[in-house]
């Protein structure tokens, strides 16, 4: 059973509600900035940044957890306050925080590491075919009677699949801390599957025009 404390629960939801508005502020700069076009991107940014940002954590907490090591979310604050300067300078930095682990008594394997690793890309490849799989299915279904709502699900879907394989693939880059440098130390093969799947959704996620 995954278990939380209280103020990892309280890093989360503060990480959570950064990553939202420095995303909706780094989207919104780029197509002309007001408070409504910011008020319409935040549940917009939460969709596709937020969900991707917990659940990837939470695929690590989950898998040390089953290994039998005590595991926990901690927001670096560092790293909001980078993020939010980058984000008003016109691009973004996911540096909001990261689980950590630890065990008394042993150490942990390569392949304890390298699965705990590639937990958290795995959760934003799933989520990122799961996006681009809905989007597909209600594109159709696009028209002018309802072209206001729906383009505004369609934003939503489109940007979560882009934001979800931007994620997967960076965290799998070879370059210590990232989730890359440990899984690649475990297993050479499934790293290669796993960068290449996720490459290919990041690269369809900006060649390909879903809306």
């Amino acid at each position: 059973m995954v278990s939380f404390t209280r103020e990892e629960i309280s890093d989360i939801i503060i990480s959570v509600i950064a990553l939202t508005v420095l995303y909706a502020l780094c989207v919104t700069r780029s197509i002309g900035w007001s408070i409504e076009t910011l008020m319409l991107f935040l549940p917009i940014s939460f969709v596709a940044v937020g969900i991707g940002f917990v659940l990837h954590e939470l695929g690590h907490k989950v898998v040390a957890q089953r290994f039998g090591f005590f595991s926990e979310f901690r927001k670096w604050n560092y790293g909001l306050i980078l993020g939010f300067i980058s984000a008003l300078a016109g691009f973004m930095i996911f540096a909001p925080g990261a689980v950590y682990f630890s065990s008394y008594g042993r150490m942990v394997t390569n392949e304890e590491n390298g699965k705990i690793a590639l937990a958290g890309p795995v959760v934003n490849i799933v989520l990122a075919l799961l996006f681009l799989s809905i989007t597909l299915f209600i594109r159709p279904f696009l028209s002018t009677s309802n072209a206001g709502m729906m383009y505004i699900v369609l934003l939503t879907l489109v940007l979560a699949f882009n934001v979800n394989s931007f994620l997967a693939v960076f965290n799998l880059l070879p370059v210590p801390p990232l989730d890359g440098s440990k899984v690649i130390q475990w297993n050479l093969p499934i790293y290669v599957i796993a960068l290449a799947v996720s490459a290919l959704l990041t690269y369809i996620s900006y060649t390909i025009t879903l809306i």
